[in-house]
């Protein structure tokens, strides 16, 4: 098939560094790279000058809570606010919704929803929970990227956490795979009943210590050990258990970690009592913890950044009262992790490349999409953002496409502004609006 479109610019991220480029698009995927100054005649093209263009990036954490509880978010407004914040993959998360991706028939009503209904490529996680050992090389082989557990209870019923015990059940089920097992790394003997006023951000935060998040990694480094399984530490809070990931990681363990847009952005001295829009486990942690979270992300200590988007109606918020110890804790961000990330990044001196290491490459290597996701390259698919570093603006709850418009973002500056974002060689968004037509395919992963 001949060329359908060239996107140009003078600024082309590629995984080797940035670049003038012009890149061909044939059916979907990218079929060449080209001199910025070479023309294509008969084509379409989109000349973005001296804006950058970014691989589409890869968001492997996202809580889209559909089916069951679509009123939290739902495939529609969630791919939605992926591809206007250049997120053009997305992995669900397999709980909150209902019932939970716990097993086959779990899968299959998440496919049901989704189906026709997404603006982006969504792939889905497994769960593991007690007693689910059994469904999980089924849950494989029926297309799931890999698995998720909690260590410490998940603030759904219908998704319980593990103990070490259940680990054992199904780190030898998982092993052989060679899926990925995502982990929230709270321990729950470590964890406090929240003692003070409820109001007071400081309360919920003394309620869940670094020690916690260091107990459960220590844990779950020494069955990595054991097993050979691949482990991934999800939205690490705690820098103070970055000693305990290098020396797993020197010893040859296959352990990822990803740590998330608000700790990255945000301080707990900077968090006003009562504003539990910033309400998160592990929590937001001082702002030492910040700093020295971006000074593992530039040493390589963490792999990737992930929005943990998990949003809820704003009355399980409890935004009237201000109440930390009984709101709902989940923030969300979707269509922010770009402009959040880079206005953190771009203070610190960090590269537009590194960027796009966390943001798309590195998260598309977690899922095992790596040979068509997360790069400009020839013979991946075709997904693609136009995108303006330098333009900033204040965020509009309101005007973003999540369902409820509640974000610690909101009335913040953020720098960089999506253009356009480019599915599969397909204008989805572009210049504020989602474009008609739900492009977006369900991705089938596999052992």
């Amino acid at each position: 098939m001949s060329t359908s479109l060239v996107v140009r610019s003078e600024r082309v991220v590629f995984p080797d560094g940035m670049r003038p480029a012009s890149i061909h698009v044939r059916d979907g995927r990218i079929a060449d790279v080209r001199a910025y100054t070479e023309r294509a005649a008969g084509v379409r093209e989109l000349d973005a000058g001296d804006l950058v263009v970014l691989p589409g990036l890869v968001d492997t954490h996202v809580h889209i809570n559909d089916p069951g509880r679509a009123d939290w978010e739902g495939f529609e407004h969630a791919t939605k606010a992926a591809a206007a914040g250049g997120v053009t993959t997305l992995v669900d998360m397999p709980l909150n919704s209902i019932p939970p991706t716990t097993d086959v028939a779990g899968l299959e009503a998440k496919r049901r929803a989704a189906a026709g209904r997404c603006h982006v490529d969504v792939g889905f996680w497994g769960g593991v929970v007690p007693g689910n050992s059994g469904a999980l090389e089924p849950l494989a082989r029926a297309g799931v990227l890999g698995f998720k557990c909690f260590l410490s209870p998940s603030g759904v019923e219908e998704f319980s956490h593990v103990t070490e015990q259940d680990l054992r059940e199904a780190l030898p089920v998982l092993a052989p795979l060679g899926l990925p097992l995502l982990a929230h790394a709270e321990w729950p003997p470590l964890l406090r009943d929240p003692s003070g006023d409820s109001t007071h951000y400081a309360t919920w935060l003394n309620s869940r210590p670094p020690a916690s998040e260091l107990a459960a990694i220590e844990l779950l480094v020494r069955l990595a050990g054991e097993y050979g399984a691949r482990i991934h530490i999800v939205h690490l809070a705690s820098a103070g258990a970055l000693t305990a990931i290098r020396a797993a990681r020197a010893a040859g363990l296959a352990l990822g970690v990803e740590t998330c847009p608000h700790y990255l952005t945000f301080a707990a001295e900077e968090i006003p009592d009562g504003a539990t829009a910033f309400k998160c486990a592990p929590p937001i942690r001082e702002r030492d913890h910040r700093e020295r979270l971006w000074q593992a992300l530039g040493e390589g200590d963490i792999d990737l950044i992930a929005t943990d988007h998990s949003p809820s109606p704003p009355a399980l918020k409890r935004l009237d009262a201000g109440d930390f110890v009984g709101a709902w804790g989940g923030i969300a961000s979707l269509q922010l992790g770009l402009a959040a990330v880079w206005t953190g990044a771009s203070a610190r001196g960090v590269s537009i490349e590194a960027l796009a290491r966390w943001l798309a490459c590195a998260p598309a290597r977690l899922a095992g999409l790596d040979a068509v996701k997360g790069a400009v390259e020839v013979g991946c698919d075709a997904d693609l953002v136009i995108w303006d570093p330098d333009a900033t603006g204040i965020i509009d709850a309101t005007r973003l496409y999540h369902r409820h418009p509640v974000t610690p973002y909101d009335r913040s500056e953020l720098r960089g502004v999506v253009r356009t974002t480019i599915l599969r060689g397909e204008v989805v968004f572009d210049e504020g609006k989602c474009l008609p037509g739900a492009h977006g395919r369900l991705i089938e992963g596999g052992p």
